[in-house]
């Protein structure tokens, strides 16, 4: 929210008040307490009839440090709040020295000058990262009497700002205002569905802004050598994350928020839907099945859009008996074909659906302050929300669904989550504000949660629309709704990448688009994207997204790289372990894999996929695309061209191939099965060993397809004209040298070690 006039004067009915020194401390070994007038104080008089602010400083973890600043201490702190399980007993520790206090927390110092003017300088090996300086600490009235607290973190030269969510404004930040407020607004402009309010800059630190409301912030947009954010409220809490790189960063801000749980390994094959406002039922399910199937397509999911249940009922959880008239037995059939299947739900509860009067009997609907539910026509007539701060209602909404689950139900795609009103009152007393961004995380945690119970550690996954701070811990999310073109494309990859620097480590989005129907060349080329990245569905409003409507082409390249990602799985699923313990996504930005690369800091059309696959979307017609290539020799895999960097390239590529390339030094493991996500993928696992240079070395891991761990590995190393192959896997594996059509090496099963030829 911008409070001032250009540099000098203040808008009209605002007035601020900023710390300008310190006037007292309180310090033992592990805080410190700041006590800072909003005037200079010269004599005791000065010290009446205006505001001092405390400002609490402490580190809740290693190489993090909090900031809490508070104007009115008395004020009624109603929830919700943010978990913070990663936050435990105080980690910093205070020195002093004459007049200089410093807080040290790893590597990450806060230090404060008590006899100089106002300011908090946040260091890191000897480097200054950022600080709260002449503005940089404070609060604001504006001409309603609304009082917002503030903060100013200054901006270097050349410093660059990521994150805040799942944004499709411009990736890079800088002379963007952001509101960190949930919104169902597509993917083409401001709002999101997923707010998140943290980011992250170039120069080695992170920033979580820890208020479940309303977080405004200027990033470069009002004094533009500074990120400012501000909350309307009597105290804020922000924590400096120290890096120093960007994935130290994730790592430490998952850590403190909650790192992902590891989705099943057969969500990572194809997903097909019903889309949305299409005619269907179980015969057009079948017909689809089939239709993948005859035209060799590997289906492993099926996803039941909103009219798998009665009109103008969602939600009551029921099938609608005219389209549906034997649900068991069709999702026993689906079974039997190998399918899992997912359902469509939201959190609202529509007037004419049977739930609706048993809801509102029972206190488990939201209500308004006089007690009537409060109700409104958009979306489903007469729609009310479930009330997740009430734990009967959360246990209401969740029995209905284990009765899905019992059905044959494996998982739930949860929809909306982001209306919510603030002129409402919570069972729990929460603040109205403050749970408009915060229900979509109780909602998604009730049926995630559920899912845990009922399909166990490891087998539980949502894909979700909606999520703030902390939400990644319940994946998958997807991109909501795009339009069908090429631009929707684009759009959706940047909010795909921004949630990724928001530290949520699995997206998807709609392939083909949701709004409109695709032509086939976009969705030819969304097909290559959408298969490229950590989880794919086809999914649409008014039209469907089988392959053969887009043409026969169509089909060949949903084949291909459907087949193509199942060769991948284990590759993938070696990155999904590793944004499960890490907190580090799939998809990632290319600035996260090569932060001192000038060139990467503002790509948002290319990722790195896991370590070491770079992809580049094709978003023309004509096939013409270009990418930046970092520093190195790179391969890629699917034509075996190879591309030296660092530059920028521009190819034209068919609809076989996009820019996929290997990088390099790296070995890529393909299984040895491609009809299936999910297979022995060490058993006759090909390694493919891309430009490797002398004395490069490389461990491989093979990962287990149940859960966290492995089941095989491999080390390389090349030594002249020889590649040294070390492994304790049993079983048959092959190696190939460069691309697809490289040398192919086969060991028999039982070798352990192996030397074979490198050509230099």
């Amino acid at each position: 929210m911008k409070f001032t006039d250009g540099y000098w004067l203040m808008r009209p009915g605002c007035t601020a008040r900023y710390a300008t020194e310190v006037a007292d401390v309180r310090a033992d070994d592990h805080r410190m307490t700041l006590y800072a007038p909003v005037k200079h104080v010269t004599r005791r008089g000065d010290t009446l009839n205006s505001p001092l602010l405390t400002v609490e400083c402490w580190s809740p973890a290693e190489g993090v440090i909090g900031v809490r600043t508070t104007h009115h201490a008395g004020s009624v702190r109603r929830g919700p709040e943010f978990a913070l399980p990663g936050a435990g007993a105080d980690t910093g520790k205070v020195r002093r020295d004459g007049a200089v206090l410093e807080l040290v927390s790893g590597e990450l110092t806060l230090r404060v000058d008590t006899e100089q003017p106002w300011r908090l300088e946040f260091t890191a090996g000897g480097r200054m990262l950022t600080s709260a300086g002449e503005r940089g600490t404070g609060f604001v009235t504006d001409a309603e009497g609304r009082h917002h607290m503030l903060a100013q973190l200054a901006l270097g030269v050349g410093e660059l700002v990521y994150g805040l969510g799942e944004r499709f404004t411009p990736f890079v930040k800088n002379g963007q205002t952001v509101d960190i407020w949930q919104a169902d607004g597509g993917t083409s402009s401001e709002q999101a569905y997923k707010n998140v309010p943290f980011h992250l800059t170039n120069r080695g630190y992170g920033l979580f802004v820890n208020h479940p409301g309303k977080v405004s912030y200027e990033v470069g947009s009002e004094s533009v050598g500074q990120v400012q954010f501000s909350v309307e409220d009597q105290s804020l809490e922000y924590f400096v994350v120290h890096g120093p790189t960007p994935k130290q960063i994730l790592e430490r801000y998952t850590a403190l928020t909650g790192r992902p749980a590891l989705p099943p390994a057969w969500a990572l094959g194809l997903w097909l839907t019903t889309s949305f406002t299409t005619d269907y039922d179980e015969a057009t399910v079948g017909r689809f099945i089939d239709g993948m199937a005859e035209h060799g397509i590997p289906l492993s999911v099926f996803h039941f859009d909103c009219f798998w249940m009665r009109a103008y009922q969602w939600s009551d959880f029921a099938w609608d008996p005219e389209t549906f008239p034997d649900p068991e037995g069709m999702l026993a059939r689906l079974r039997q074909r190998g399918l899992r299947v997912c359902a469509w739900i939201n959190p609202y509860i529509a007037q004419k659906s049977p739930l609706f009067e048993e809801g509102m009997r029972e206190g488990y609907l939201v209500r308004r302050a006089d007690g009537s539910v409060w109700q409104w026509d958009l979306w489903q007539p007469g729609m009310a929300l479930v009330d997740f701060t009430n734990p009967a209602a959360r246990d209401w909404y969740t029995g209905k669904l284990r009765r899905l689950l019992a059905q044959g139900v494996d998982c739930f795609k949860t929809d909306f989550g982001e209306r919510v009103p603030t002129d409402v009152v919570w069972h729990d007393g929460s603040a109205p504000e403050r749970m408009h961004n915060y229900y979509t995380h109780l909602y998604n945690q009730a049926v995630f949660d559920l899912l845990r119970e009922e399909r166990g550690e490891g087998e539980a996954m949502l894909f979700a629309r909606s999520a703030t701070a902390g939400g990644q811990q319940y994946p998958v999310h997807w991109g909501g709704d795009c339009g069908s073109h090429f631009n929707a494309m684009a759009e959706s990859l940047r909010g795909g990448l921004s949630l990724g620097l928001s530290g949520f480590g699995f997206w998807s989005h709609d392939i083909g688009g949701f709004e409109g129907t695709p032509t086939p060349t976009v969705f030819k080329r969304w097909v290559q994207f959408g298969l490229l990245s950590s989880h794919s569905r086809l999914h649409g409003s008014k039209s469907y997204r089988v392959p053969w409507h887009y043409g026969e082409e169509a089909v060949e390249v949903t084949r291909a790289f459907t087949l193509l990602k199942h060769r991948l799985a284990p590759y993938l699923q070696r990155a999904a372990q590793q944004a499960h313990t890490t907190g580090v996504p799939v998809m990632r930005a290319m600035v996260l894999e090569f932060p001192d690369d000038p060139g990467a800091a503002a790509l948002d059309r290319q990722y790195m996929l896991g370590d070491d696959l770079l992809v580049a979307p094709v978003f023309t017609d004509d096939g013409t695309v270009e990418y930046y290539v970092p520093e190195g020799t790179w391969t890629n895999i699917l034509t075996g061209v190879q591309v030296t960097g660092p530059r920028w390239v521009r190819e034209h590529h068919g609809f076989h191939t996009l820019p996929l390339l290997a990088r390099p030094d790296s070995v890529i493991p393909f299984a040895a099965d491609d009809q299936h996500p999910v297979s022995a993928w060490a058993d006759g696992v090909e390694l493919r060993v891309h430009a490797f240079a002398d004395g490069a070395e490389h461990t491989l891991v093979i990962p287990r397809a149940d859960g966290p761990g492995e089941t095989a590995r491999f080390q390389l190393r090349r030594d002249g004209d020889r590649l040294r192959v070390t492994t304790n896997s049993p079983h048959s594996w092959q190696l190939r040298l460069g691309g697809p059509d490289g040398t192919l090496h086969t060991s028999p099963a039982g070798t352990l070690e192996a030397d074979l030829p490198y050509p230099r």
